[in-house]
C-alpha cells in the first residue's frame, strides 16, 4: 500500500491533487497522553474508483515536512472532504495555523440529507458505497512503526469510500438545493476561534452546583492554572487534576502543603512542587477576588419563564418539519433553543440562517398564535388560524 515518507513524494502527490476538484482527507492521532493531539498519519485520496489514487502520509518519518499538504489545504480550487472534521481540523490549525478550505464535512451533509443525527461513517459507507469497514484497527497505537497491513487497510478505507459518500451527498445537495445550508455550517468549522481554548474561559466548562461568585472565582483561577499548565507542558488536564478535585479544592481552600495533603481527590504528584504551588496561588487569587470581578454565571436558562405547553407544541412542530424536510431535528434546533423560543427569546441559532426558513419562521408564527398544528393520520402540519 502506498505510504509517503518523504517531502518530495508528498509534494508530487499534492501537485497532482491540485488539478482535481476535490481530495478526501482523514487523520489518525493520539491524545491520551498529551494536551494536543499527536498527528500520526494522514490519509488522502483523489477522485477515482481504485486505491491507486489514495495514499498514506507518514508525518513521523524522518525529515517529513507537511508544507506541500498545507499548500493543498489552502488551494481554493480543491474541496477538502472530511467526515466529522472538527478534531482533524484542530490538529492542522494548532500544528500549522492552517484550516483546510473550501471544506466539506460529510457528517453535516448527511444530517441535511436525511441520514439522521450524527450519521456515522460506517453507516454512510454501508448505505451509500455498499461497503464494509473493518473496525479491528480502530483503537490501535498509530504512533508505532511499522504499521500493520490491517492498520493500512483500515486507514485507506477512511478516504477511499469517502469519495463515493461525498459525490453522492454533493449530488443530493445540488438536487435538493441545500448546498448553502452546509456552507453555513462550514463557516463554524473554518473559523479559527472554534479551536482556540483560552485559559481564562476554561472554568465555564466545569459543571458546578452553585452560582456563588466567591466559589466560582476560585474555580476560575484553578481552571486557568490547570489549562495554562497543561498547554505549556502538553499534558492532559486530568494529569494536573480532575474536575472533582478542582471542586473539592474550591470548597476546602487549601493555603499550604499540609492542607493540600488532606485532599481526598487530588493526585499524589499534585500535592507538592509546581502543581501544588499553582493550586495554592490560584486558591488565594480566587479568594481575594474583588466583588466587581467575580465571575457571573449565565442564569438565563434557569430563570426562563417557559410556557411548557408552548414548548411541547414547538417540539411537535420541530419533529414534523424535520420529517418533512428530511433533516436531523438536532441540527435544526436544540432543546435549549425550543425552551428559549417558548420563553420569548429571539437571538437563537434556530431563528437564524437556513434554520429560520425551515423551522424558525413557523415557530414564531406558532408562538404568536397565528398558526396551529393539526394531525392527519401519522402526519402533523400547520394551519393558519
Amino acid at each position: 500500500m502506498p505510504t509517503l515518507t518523504t517531502t518530495d513524494a508528498l509534494a508530487a502527490f499534492c501537485a497532482e491533487a491540485r488539478g482535481e476538484p476535490y481530495v478526501t482527507v482523514d487523520t489518525e492521532f493520539l491524545r491520551e497522553r498529551s494536551y494536543y493531539s499527536k498527528l500520526c498519519l494522514v490519509q488522502l485520496a483523489m477522485p477515482g474508483q481504485d486505491d491507486s489514487r489514495a495514499v498514506l502520509v507518514d508525518p513521523l518519518a524522518e525529515g517529513m515536512d507537511l508544507a506541500p499538504l498545507m499548500e493543498l489545504f489552502q488551494d481554493p480550487g480543491v474541496v477538502k472532504v472530511f467526515h466529522a472534521a472538527r478534531q482533524d481540523i484542530e490538529i492542522f490549525q494548532v500544528d500549522a495555523g492552517v484550516i483546510p478550505t473550501p471544506l466539506f464535512d460529510t457528517q453535516v451533509a448527511a444530517m441535511v440529507c436525511g441520514f439522521g443525527e450524527q450519521a456515522g461513517y460506517e453507516t454512510l459507507v454501508r448505505k451509500i458505497a455498499k461497503g464494509k469497514i473493518d473496525k479491528s484497527s480502530r483503537f490501535t497505537d498509530w504512533s508505532r512503526r511499522p504499521l500493520t497491513e490491517a492498520q493500512q487497510r483500515y486507514a485507506l478505507a477512511d478516504v477511499t469510500y469517502l469519495r463515493q459518500v461525498y459525490e453522492f451527498l454533493a449530488a443530493e445537495l445540488e438536487r435538493n438545493g441545500r448546498a448553502k445550508w452546509v456552507s453555513e455550517e462550514m463557516q463554524i468549522l473554518t473559523d479559527p476561534e472554534t479551536y482556540i481554548v483560552r485559559p481564562e474561559d476554561a472554568w465555564k466548562r466545569v459543571k458546578t452546583r452553585t452560582n456563588s461568585g466567591k466559589f466560582l472565582a476560585i474555580v476560575r483561577e484553578l481552571a486557568r492554572f490547570r489549562e495554562t499548565y497543561a498547554q505549556e507542558r502538553n499534558v492532559p488536564r486530568s494529569r494536573v487534576f480532575k474536575d472533582d478535585a478542582m471542586l473539592e479544592l474550591a470548597s476546602t481552600k487549601p493555603s499550604d502543603y499540609k492542607a493540600l495533603s488532606r485532599s481526598r481527590l487530588l493526585l499524589r504528584e499534585a500535592r507538592k512542587g509546581e502543581i501544588a504551588d499553582g493550586i495554592i496561588a490560584a486558591v488565594k487569587a480566587g479568594a481575594e477576588c474583588p466583588a466587581e470581578d467575580l465571575p457571573k454565571v449565565d442564569t438565563r436558562t434557569e430563570t426562563r419563564q417557559v410556557n411548557p405547553a408552548l414548548a411541547d407544541l414547538l417540539r411537535v412542530l420541530l419533529k414534523a418539519k424535520a420529517e418533512s424536510e428530511g433533516v436531523a431535528p438536532k441540527l435544526i434546533a436544540s432543546a435549549s433553543d425550543l425552551d428559549g423560543i417558548a420563553a420569548g427569546e429571539r437571538d437563537l441559532p434556530a431563528l437564524r440562517g437556513w434554520r429560520k426558513a425551515v423551522f424558525g419562521d413557523e415557530a414564531l408564527e406558532l408562538c404568536a398564535g397565528r398558526v396551529g398544528l393539526v394531525a392527519q393520520g401519522s402526519q402533523v402540519r400547520t394551519v393558519r388560524v
